[in-house]
């Protein structure tokens, strides 16, 4: 087991030391500079690695729905529910039919609701996860078991596992990005590494609403406030030459305790975000202006309209860090908790993401790229087929739907099923255990194998759980 930071920090530097230290001056600047240098040679934790098998996948967009997205209202269509329409629930509450229609779509003839017509066109493209459950109804806890498998303790999050597992494709961005995150429902939590390394934790950024929009990306680089939610990328009071010298210096002491220490997981994780922090700085920049995109490109995902422009953005910015080899890129939008008015608000919760997702799906299609990216779309629970106070629907974690598409999936396609009335999940039961397993499989990586030795024991994403869902999988 890793000792804890604390305990890593009895040792102090003297006075004497750290003269000796700074008086090396630029000596030990370059020296610093070669080890990095050798330290990328030899592969840092963060260059490729080799998955256990051949992947279908290579990269993972994980659209989050916050707060619990009502699957009788979306993608699960239950017409016993309009025949029970007002009747009294073995619960206590009148079932509630679904005041929007569904249809069948595409070869594969899934049925959609009408809150989704432009992601209906990509129906043949779904698979549709109808036995989806999970151990909570509270938000919290479904959410951080959403993310990390465990609501009980903190443990490394789905982006951290597989960057940790296969490494990151770019040496200038991050491998793990999560937009848009809450602060609430675990915060940090849901896109942490735990005990993982550093390393592996994500990234957070923020897109700011379409107020913003018209804000220019010079602004971001002169390092002003900029509509990317990312201030001080760029350092007005230092020079790229000053701010190499002093993150060498900085590193050069890291690297002295880390000598001292032998192994300090926490010291090599800041190393290598000092470094990543310093790169980014030339090629954050790039990857977010958005100028070199067409009109039409803008169009397809809603951007400059509302009321898409919002996630439009963040479903663009997806396919930019994909490209730019991101391994791990997920996107907020929320809140889908409709305890009332879900008439209104959850028809606005579809109509700010229908385009957007369509588009994202759209142009990965036509750049090639969603044959090896992984596409996840959900929440961390459903809601109820009965009402809630007349107007809303209630937490349900027995029975819900989430989707997957791309990345050796079988598109067009209906995987569990919940019961006549959409509470329970009754066939094709899908544990959060059993989507990490199937996701980590996508990735050519094995979940029992994936481990990391903490506390005295092998950890793993799935914990003692999991299955791969092999029937989902082309």
């Amino acid at each position: 087991m890793y000792r804890r930071f604390c305990s890593q920090c009895t040792t102090s530097t003297a006075r004497r030391d750290a003269l000796r230290t700074l008086s090396a001056g630029f000596g030990y600047l370059a020296f610093a500079a070669l080890a990095t240098a050798d330290t990328d040679k030899q592969g840092t934790t963060l260059l490729p690695h080799k998955p256990h098998f051949q992947p279908r996948a290579k990269r993972v967009i994980f659209l989050c729905m916050r707060g619990g997205p009502s699957h009788v209202d979306t993608f699960d269509y239950k017409p016993r529910l309009k025949q029970d329409h007002g009747r009294t629930s073995a619960y206590g509450s009148p079932w509630w039919a679904s005041p929007w229609t569904f249809n069948r779509h595409g070869d594969s003839g899934l049925w959609i609701s009408q809150l989704f017509p432009n992601l209906a066109r990509h129906a043949d493209d779904l698979c549709l996860l109808h036995g989806m459950h999970c151990d909570q109804p509270a938000h919290a806890q479904a959410f951080i078991q959403m993310h990390t498998g465990s609501f009980q303790s903190v443990r490394p999050s789905l982006g951290a596992w597989t960057l940790y597992g296969l490494g990151s494709e770019s040496r200038n961005l991050p491998g793990f990005i999560s937009i848009n995150p809450p602060t609430a429902t675990g915060g940090a939590q849901n896109y942490g590494s735990a005990f993982l390394p550093a390393a592996y934790q994500g990234t957070r950024f923020t897109i700011q609403d379409s107020s913003q929009r018209n804000r220019r990306i010079d602004q971001l680089r002169r390092g002003e406030a900029n509509p990317y939610g990312i201030n001080n990328a760029v350092n007005e009071r230092l020079t790229r030459t000053q701010q190499r010298d002093q993150l060498d210096l900085i590193n050069a002491l890291n690297r002295e305790k880390l000598a001292r220490d032998q192994h300090n997981p926490l010291v090599e994780g800041a190393i290598a975000n000092y470094e990543l922090a310093f790169r980014m700085q030339d090629a954050v920049p790039g990857v977010m202006d958005l100028s070199d995109e067409t009109e039409e490109t803008l169009a397809l995902y809603g951007i400059n309209e509302d009321p898409t422009d919002g996630f439009g953005r963040q479903c663009l910015l997806a396919r930019r860090f994909a490209e730019a080899g991101v391994r791990f890129i997920e996107l907020g939008h929320g809140s889908w908790d409709q305890h009332s008015n879900i008439q209104t608000a959850l028809a606005n919760n579809c109509a700010e993401t229908d385009k957007p997702i369509a588009g994202l799906l759209a142009d990965l299609k036509r750049r090639d790229l969603l044959k090896d990216t992984l596409v996840l779309w959900g929440g961390e629970f459903g809601r109820t087929p009965y009402s809630d106070s007349g107007t809303g629907r209630d937490h349900n974690h027995k029975g819900y739907t989430m989707w997957m598409a791309g990345g050796g999936v079988k598109g067009g396609f209906r995987h569990g099923r919940t019961d006549e009335h959409g509470y329970e999940a009754v066939e094709g039961r899908m544990h959060v255990h059993d989507w990490h397993a199937t996701v980590l499989h996508l990735l050519g990586l094995d979940h029992e194998q994936l481990t990391y030795r903490y506390a005295g024991r092998e950890m793993r994403l799935t914990d003692v759980a999991g299955s791969v869902a092999s029937d989902v999988i082309l």
